[in-house]
């Protein structure tokens, strides 16, 4: 159900954008509210909070010929709206004093259009104490696999976006929710302790925990066989990835360093590559808001631009990046629907949104077995990219080994992935009819600016530096 708060506030956001635009030839405003529960039961407790999205608020932006400015602001009404547009006009002219040196800012240029978007949750919608008996039951379940497993933690995250745009020519709502499975187990054996982890995501409550349902046994075996694992022997090897690694390869090879606010600022490489071939023809990829349903996935960014699915590689060659609305203008291009906030007292950047490789033609079967030595690449765990020069970082959880085109039974944890960006694209050799998406992850600028994300894709064929 879209906020009943920001609908109460519809009429005086109208009346603030009518007033400012009597002095600025460009005003938006958006509100966004997100609420909702997340839910951990582990061994030792069992708590119920907010999400973690929770936020709401208000942010302004304004053009007066020659730069832009925005001023956020938690509530309106008619006590304070003289106040908060006193503000605005302040704090467009104490910005005004930063642009003196710099080259104007172009002016948006919006089309008309009035529309209300929503996306409901699927399936039945459980209490929280359905959902709690439902993780107690599968945490017993857990602990009676094996004496060695000492903890496992099970969460659902659920929350409910509502956001509204607008401008002279704009009002735009949007309302959808998401759900997120969790589950984390801890195994040891004396003193040595490991930990595997899957999330699942979902439009749908019961999905998740059916999800959590059909693959504890398979992760608390995994979990068990982690103990046995060794350290690999770092060198080249033939790779297969799963697609949550798949996932992580287009988010950290070709996810920042295509975002068009790095091509304005020079920190990024990809700026010069573009029509030229920086990957196997094999592959092709995707970011946007519309370009799959996950976590991701919204109706219009915080730019009020309609979301969109963007072809950043086709058939190995680099096409286009990802963009927010004043990067794209500012680059003479169209905005791609990727301006994203933190919240609405952030500034709003380029930012991924669904990045995955389309799914190709092979059998992941046959992929294993052309293997003669090399490994599956499982789990992420976390990456590093650097797209002034093009090198990457990726850690795998845990490994699978391939000898003669099967598994040897041997697991190595955790495995890095190194060496540079298109060495690796340009060697994939096989991608495979398998695909999945996750959508369960964060994402952060730098070192901060966390918005929701999700990666993915099919199994790839390559070669990798493995350490």
């Amino acid at each position: 159900m879209f906020s009943k708060y920001l609908e109460s506030k519809r009429k005086i956001l109208k009346r603030l954008v009518d007033k400012l635009s009597l002095k600025f030839s460009y005003v938006s405003i958006l509100g966004k509210e997100i609420n909702g529960d997340s839910i951990r039961v582990s061994t030792r407790f069992t708590r119920v909070g907010d999400t973690i999205e929770r936020q709401c608020g208000f942010v302004a932006r304004v053009y007066n010929n020659r730069s832009y400015s925005e001023y956020a602001f938690s509530d309106i009404n008619r006590e304070n709206f003289k106040e908060i547009y006193n503000a605005i006009i302040k704090n467009t002219k104490l910005s005004q004093k930063l642009y003196d040196e710099q080259v104007d800012a172009r002016l948006i240029n919006e089309e008309e259009i009035k529309q209300k978007f929503y996306r409901k949750l699927e399936g039945k919608k459980l209490s929280n104490e359905e959902i709690i008996n439902k993780f107690n039951l599968l945490k017993t379940d857990a602990h009676a696999y094996s004496d060695k497993i000492i903890n496992i933690v099970l969460g659902l995250e659920y929350y409910n976006v509502s956001s509204i745009f607008i401008s002279k020519k704009k009002e735009l709502s949007q309302n959808f929710s998401w759900v997120l499975g969790i589950v984390n187990i801890v195994s040891r054996d004396k003193e040595n302790i490991k930990n595997v982890y899957e999330c699942y995501a979902h439009n749908s409550i019961e999905k998740c925990l059916k999800d959590l349902e059909k693959n504890l046994k398979d992760l608390c075996e995994t979990s068990i066989k982690l103990l046995d694992s060794t350290l690999i022997e770092p060198g080249v090897y033939d790779i297969i990835t799963a697609p949550a690694i798949t996932g992580l390869i287009a988010h950290e090879a070709f996810g920042h360093g295509v975002e068009l606010d790095m091509f304005l600022k020079n920190r990024a490489k990809a700026k010069n590559y573009i029509d030229e071939y920086v990957a196997s023809p094999l592959i092709t990829m995707h970011d946007g808001a519309s370009a799959c349903l996950s976590q991701a996935s919204y109706f219009f960014d915080d730019d009020g631009v309609i979301a969109q699915d963007t072809v950043i590689i086709e058939k190995g060659i680099l096409k286009r990046g990802i963009s927010d609305l004043v990067s794209a203008m500012e680059l003479g291009l169209e905005p791609t629907g990727n301006g994203r906030r933190q919240n609405p007292f952030h500034k709003s950047y380029s930012r991924m949104t669904n990045t995955f490789f389309e799914a190709g033609e092979s059998k992941k079967s046959d992929m294993i077995k052309s293997i003669k030595h090399g490994y599956l690449l499982c789990q992420m765990d976390n990456g590093m990219e650097d797209p002034k020069n093009w090198n990457i970082q990726c850690t795998c959880a845990y490994a699978k080994e391939i000898v003669d085109g099967k598994f040897s039974g041997k697991i190595v944890a955790p495995v890095v992935m190194s060496g540079n960006v298109l060495d690796l694209l340009k060697s994939i050799t096989a991608v495979s009819r398998e695909f999945e998406i996750h959508g369960s992850g964060h994402c952060g600028k730098g070192h901060k600016e966390w918005v929701p994300v999700s990666d993915g894709g099919p199994y790839l064929k390559a070669r990798c530096k493995l350490g």
